[in-house]
């Protein structure tokens, strides 16, 4: 299996003041196709930190993030726009829907960003939101949805491109125990599925073990658990 990402000797670190602090050390990891990846630590661990790195929202002072075999910090800012819109789909722990859009509009702005015509984007919108179980759903506003439903459609979202790999910040942070194991059997549905790879921070162990590797996120390092 070919590497989705592959992150060599990164080191991050932020200054305040005078104060300088270390969040990345020397970091190693790769994310092969098609796989599955629990990232567990202690909160302020900088697991979230990590996400954004790979994600191009940062960069590391040091280090190497490939993504699908190309240095995302040699791009300019347009063709690493393109480049992670091509390969990553992104989960937060809030879903960060548009309030006055519809679920299936909410669910095509991907593709409408990449230029897609609004009738060609639409339909795709509604094949992805019938993959989530949302189909009957499509046209109601965030409002209108539960809480598990607006984690549905924020994970539509992040799949109607057919990502290389989904990046999930505490996807199931806000949901109760019940809405959030539906998502995680969702989540490894869509793994399975479309054979996305999946990289998700958690705290919860339970979650953790559903994954196919769980790394331990450690004084700015990552180890199998």
């Amino acid at each position: 299996m070919s590497n989705i990402i592959k992150c060599s000797n990164i080191n991050y670190s932020y200054s305040d003041g005078n104060t300088t602090t270390e969040v990345i050390n020397e970091l190693e990891l790769i994310v092969k196709e098609s796989q599955s990846i629990a990232i567990l630590g202690q909160s302020g661990c900088g697991k979230s930190t990590l996400l954004n790195l790979l994600g191009g929202m940062d960069k590391p002072n040091s280090g190497k993030i490939e993504i699908a075999n190309i240095d995302i910090n040699t791009l300019n800012e347009e063709q690493l726009t393109n480049h992670r819109a091509q390969h990553l789909g992104f989960i937060y722990q809030f879903h960060h829907l548009l309030k006055d859009f519809s679920a299936v509009e909410n669910t095509a702005l991907p593709l409408l960003i990449q230029g897609i015509n609004k009738q060609q984007a639409h339909k795709q919108a509604l094949d992805t939101l019938n993959k989530v179980g949302l189909e009957n759903r499509a046209n109601h506003l965030p409002g209108e949805l539960s809480g598990g439903e607006r984690q549905r459609v924020a994970i539509a979202r992040a799949i109607i491109t057919n990502p290389s790999c989904i990046l999930a910040d505490e996807p199931t942070g806000n949901l109760d125990a019940n809405n959030a194991e539906k998502i995680i059997d969702l989540l490894n549905d869509i793994n399975k599925s479309i054979q996305t790879s999946l990289v998700i921070v958690t705290h919860d162990k339970n979650i953790a073990k559903k994954m196919q590797r769980v790394l331990i996120m450690e004084k700015g390092k990552l180890s199998e658990a």
